[in-house]
């Protein structure tokens, strides 16, 4: 069988795409995919999967979750009857994408902050729509990491507050490479494709980033400190949530 195309990703085109008309170009039992998709997959990114309906000709049906493999989003859809060539309209779960959108572009904020007073870097992180947990290797920090995790997550507060245009644009691999700062992953570094999709706050941080955000740090909200323990020496973890979802 031959392998599906890539999957265009709606997503990152436009963050706030709730509804869209796409193709269907492979089924493979319950799992279906889609020349297009605003369905951001999960735990791609960081952020849990999206989830709402695929509607055709011949029905209605839930997308339980989506996942990605290489370049091609499989969309979980129990007891569907869809076939190539059908042409679908999908519908996001809007309030569970916006409240993780929110979250993400503070969690932007808080490692930004890290970054900057400590170098740390990003070990981890989920970002589901009832919380956030992130993980810093806070070795900059000493003895005081706990201290220096709600010390930043105040100041990630009052910038969220400070309603900072979010811009998201595209940057050849090469020229966003050497933006400093622009990897604050650990773990990895960006894919290896031609063009990367930026995300900057100005004046507070910049990362290269595939994931949803929100258009403005005002519509964050409060955001309130859950947790904070330690998961090991590059693990320092602090759970968080919005107050009004």
């Amino acid at each position: 069988m031959a392998a599906a195309p890539a999957t265009r990703l709606l997503y990152q085109e436009d963050s706030y795409l709730r509804e869209f008309d796409a193709v269907v170009v492979d089924v493979r039992g319950d799992e279906v995919v889609l020349d297009a998709t605003a369905f951001h997959p999960g735990p791609h990114g960081g952020l849990d999967t999206d989830t709402g309906f695929l509607e055709g000709s011949r029905g209605r049906w839930r997308i339980v979750a989506a996942r990605m493999e290489g370049d091609i989003v499989y969309h979980v859809v129990p007891g569907h009857s869809l076939a190539p060539g059908e042409r679908v309209h999908g519908v996001i779960d809007w309030e569970r994408r916006y409240s993780m959108m929110r979250l993400h572009t503070f969690s932007h904020i808080l490692a930004a902050v890290l970054y900057q007073r400590y170098n740390a870097l990003v070990t981890g992180g989920h970002i589901t729509p009832e919380m956030a947990r992130d993980d810093f290797d806070l070795t900059g920090a000493g003895s005081e990491w706990k201290k220096a995790l709600e010390e930043a997550f105040e100041e990630a507060r009052g910038i969220a507050s400070r309603c900072i245009e979010v811009k998201v644009y595209w940057l050849p691999r090469e020229e966003a490479l050497r933006i400093p700062g622009l990897v604050k992953l650990a773990s990895r570094l960006p894919p290896e494709v031609d063009k990367l999709r930026i995300v900057e706050i100005p004046g507070v941080d910049i990362q290269a980033d595939g994931a949803p955000h929100v258009r403005n740090t005002c519509e964050i909200g409060e955001v309130e400190l859950v947790k904070i323990e330690s998961k090991g020496r590059r693990r320092r973890r602090i759970y968080y949530k919005l107050v009004n979802s």
